[in-house]
């Protein structure tokens, strides 16, 4: 699939989920931008090669700066944006291929590929509130 396929359809995922996260219809657009914009960074991050964690880090951290932009400009909540835009990131794909390989009796694969899905989630995880801390610390300065 090249970029263009995959950029159109992490937009119209992060969107669909927003529908069903029932996000404010005038934001659907703004959060499958969201999705879009970390799904392009996160492949663009292994393209170059970089880590899939480090990559899920960055994308992460991106997603909530802009999260937090929209959330602004928007007059909506951050986590509308926030939440609908990790979707494409978090590592669903890989934590099933691990329970596929447990139910198989593959356990040194199986424990590979969750350990793999554990950190993504974690990477995820600190990038949301990595970004969070600074912004805090920029509001905290300007007072």
């Amino acid at each position: 699939m090249n970029m263009a396929e995959q950029l159109i359809t992490s937009f119209i995922g992060t969107a669909g989920f927003s529908v069903l996260f029932n996000v404010p219809r005038r934001t659907v657009i703004q959060c499958g931008f969201v999705g879009m914009l970390g799904w392009f960074l996160y492949t663009s991050c292994l393209r170059i090669p970089v880590d899939p964690i480090i990559a899920a880090l960055v994308a992460s951290c991106v997603v909530a700066v802009v999260s937090q932009i929209f959330a602004k400009v928007y007059k909506t909540p951050i986590i509308v944006f926030s939440v609908a835009g990790i979707i494409p990131l978090v590592p669903g794909g890989t934590a099933y291929d691990a329970m596929r390989s447990f139910v198989g009796y593959d356990y040194d694969t199986a424990l590979q590929l969750a350990s793999k899905a554990f950190m993504i989630s974690g990477a995820i995880a600190m990038g949301l509130v990595f970004s969070e801390v600074i912004n805090q610390a920029i509001r905290r300065s300007r007072i």
